[in-house]
């Protein structure tokens, strides 16, 4: 695949950001987009583009700015800082003229095609739709361990970048040279593949530097690294020799928040810092109003619009949906990219592309400045109704400052095509 189709771009959808604001129809449709995170912002985005500024759009979202999770794992390290990964929405309003809502959706309403949003000073507005795409990212599953919902300060997941990710830094800083960091990985799926062995490197690199005699457990529920395996084992041995100590196939049996010590199937671990990711569903929203099956946790859709098969004239894209595609925010930005187009052309009574397709790109830091990446590209297989794979994917040869450069390069651009 060509550098210049890095993001899954389909051929023809980079379309000038100035027909977003071209001169309106006098008959508008109505888009509202609830999560504004890499899916739903740049669905919001690429709906106005599509829509030659003839469908408005309505983006809302509880928080003001999106804190990036691609790349906060540096924040561990020091090589980073939050605010340098925090953006607002400034330029999807007044570059494409998409309304920003800030506030919690609370209710979906598909009879009436409308949400209900609380919000400060918003006192339950209603907001009508034509159609709505939901992108509510992930939330977190407690059965295990209901305990941990009510302790995230003292053992944070720091698996949505922002506060979370605060608190894990400090108590890093905090912890005594010769000390046990600990990350728990859930079992599959879960959000981003990769990123739990980044930031065990990542922990790593910085306590190597910092604080030598320490070590880093990985505790992983899944009976292998799920991916780049040969990667990071690679990296682990090399970089950080008799540093790392990872031990798959460990379910967690119980846990301590007041010792945080771990009892899994196969031993006992007591951290100075534990870094419990818990098992995952969809956001709380796709539960509540019925998009997501109970049973699976998880949101089905047609992949030729992203449809909801639960609610009508819903589409939900994003780590939310049921599938077997990685979920990451390179993806969450292409499927908004083929869900807008879809939704666009829904509205205006077209046909659908048959055949969508879109690349899934994941670069992961081993250290300071070296990188490495799994890119696969995925087209819509009509037998399956689904995305599949084409073949196995690019993988790198090893870590290389190259790489770390072709991530920072990445990061900017799917921001930037995120957010305009």
């Amino acid at each position: 695949m060509r550098r210049r189709d890095f993001l899954g771009l389909p051929l023809g959808l980079a379309m000038p950001a100035a027909s977003a604001t071209s001169a309106p129809s006098a008959t508008r449709g109505r888009v509202v987009v609830v999560g504004a995170g890499f899916g739903g912002a740049t669905a919001a985005r690429y709906v106005r583009i599509l829509g030659g500024g003839r469908i408005d759009v309505t983006l809302v979202d509880q928080h003001a700015a999106l804190v990036s999770c691609p790349v906060s794992n540096r924040v561990l390290a020091g090589e980073k800082t939050l605010e340098q990964l925090s953006f607002g929405y400034d330029a999807l309003r007044q570059a494409h003229g998409v309304r920003f809502v800030q506030g919690r959706v609370t209710a979906i309403d598909a009879d009436r095609r409308r949400i209900v949003v609380a919000g400060s000073g918003l006192a339950h507005e209603r907001l009508p739709y034509d159609r709505l795409i939901v992108a509510p990212g992930i939330d977190f599953v407690y059965d295990a361990y209901p305990m941990l919902a009510r302790t995230q300060r003292q053992i944070p997941h720091a698996w949505k970048a922002g506060p979370q990710t605060r608190i894990l830094r400090r108590q890093l800083l905090a912890m005594p040279n010769g000390g046990v960091f600990t990350i728990v990985i859930p079992p599959q799926p879960y959000r981003c593949p990769p990123a739990p062995y980044e930031r065990a490197c990542q922990v790593a690199f910085w306590l190597k530097t910092h604080k030598p005699r320490s070590k880093v457990v990985v505790l992983d529920a899944n009976p292998v690294i799920a991916s780049k395996r040969i990667l990071f084992e690679r990296a682990w041995r090399d970089l950080y020799p008799g540093m790392i100590d990872y031990v798959p196939g460990s379910e967690v049996r119980q846990v301590d928040p007041a010792t945080k010590t771990v009892r899994t199937v196969f031993d006992t671990v007591r951290s100075d810092v534990l870094n419990l990711v818990p098992p995952q569903r969809a956001g709380r929203i796709a539960l509540d109003s019925g998009l997501a099956d109970p049973e699976g946790r998880w949101c089905e859709v047609d992949f030729l619009s992203y449809a909801s098969k639960r609610l009508p004239r819903v589409h939900v894209i994003g780590d939310a949906i049921e599938s077997g595609l990685p979920k990451s925010a390179h993806m969450a930005n292409a499927q908004a990219k083929v869900c807008a187009r879809a939704v666009v052309a829904l509205m205006r009574g077209e046909a659908l592309d048959p055949a969508p397709a879109f690349d899934n790109t994941c670069y992961s830091f081993v250290d300071d400045r070296q990188a490495m990446r799994i890119s696969t590209l995925y087209r819509y297989d009509p037998a399956k109704a689904s995305m599949e794979a084409v073949a196995a994917g690019i993988l790198s040869d090893h870590p290389s400052v190259q790489e770390g450069r072709d991530a920072e390069a990445w990061a900017r651009r799917v921001w930037t095509d995120t957010l305009g």
